[in-house]
Order: structure tokens, then sequence, then C-alpha cells
């Protein structure tokens, strides 16, 4: 099973997106015995919280259902998930400098930015949408299924799915 954990700043905006528009794709093509996935925050802000409404909103127009309640993420992710995809550039740093707390070995081939897999990159962050409005959310959801079916489609490839 290939485990792929998504994590933004508080676990209620981009993660849960990311994390639904991926159970999507991983239903679309019956891998659901194959690759499953989760996601989490970097920061304790909403611990327990479930996703932001305006986010299940965006999700439920589109037939994703967002359910997750927000954690943050723990050293032993580094043990349970195979790929660790962070939001931005930030989130990023805090994903390697607690992989590097404590003396284990950081295992940084498996942390990606979530932009990498985008075909329209212009930039290396997925905005956060928190403080924005409406369109920020789709704006988000467009990056992050875009984002995720080129992630997927690595995946079959890296692991011949």
């Amino acid at each position: 099973m290939i485990k792929v954990l998504f994590v933004c700043l508080g676990n209620i905006c981009r993660s849960p997106m990311a994390e639904g528009s991926f159970q999507k794709l991983i239903a679309d093509k019956k891998l659901h015995n194959k690759v499953s996935c989760d996601s989490a925050g970097t920061s304790s802000y909403h611990i327990g919280e479930f996703p932001d409404e305006r986010m299940c909103k965006t999700a439920a127009k589109y037939d994703i259902m967002l359910n997750h309640r927000a954690r943050q993420l723990v050293k032993e992710d580094f043990k349970t998930f195979d790929y660790i995809i962070a939001m931005d550039e930030k989130n990023y740093h805090n994903i390697k400098k607690l992989a590097d707390s404590g003396g284990e070995t950081p295992r940084s081939y498996k942390v990606f930015m979530m932009r990498e897999f985008d075909s329209m990159k212009d930039h290396h962050d997925v905005p956060d949408p928190y403080f924005g409005g409406i369109d920020g959310f789709e704006e988000v959801y467009s990056i992050l299924t875009r984002s995720n079916k080129n992630f997927m489609d690595f995946l079959i490839k890296e692991h011949n799915l």
C-alpha cells in the first residue's frame, strides 16, 4: 500500500481538499487497494475541527466530500507515509525541520511540494485561501486537482500500478 500525506498549515483548507481530490482519483482509477491518503497541518491551530466551510462548499460542487478532522503532523508520520506533499514552501521547511529533529535521518526523497506536479505552475506555493473570498477556494481546487492528476500519473509510473 502506497501511503500519501498532504500537509498545509492548519489542515482545514488546502490539505483536506488535496486529500479529498486525491481520494476521488483513487476511486476513479480503482486503486483503493494500492493507494491511500490522509492530511495534516504543521500547526496545532485547528486540531479536531472539520475543514473550512467554504472549502467544503467548493468541494461539494465537484462531488468531493471533506469529512476529515484536522490533526497536526507528528514524527510517526515519517514512518507511516511514503510520500509527504507540502502545500507551500514554509510548510515544506517545517516538515523537514520536524524530520530532522531528534537525530533521525530525514528521508527527503519522499517530501515534495504539491506544485512540483502542477503542469501550469506559475508559483511554488498553493495559495492559502483562508483570509480571502470564494474565488481563492476555487483556485485552490483547480491547482490541487491538476497537481493530483499529475502526481497520480507519477505514482502509477513509479510503482507500476
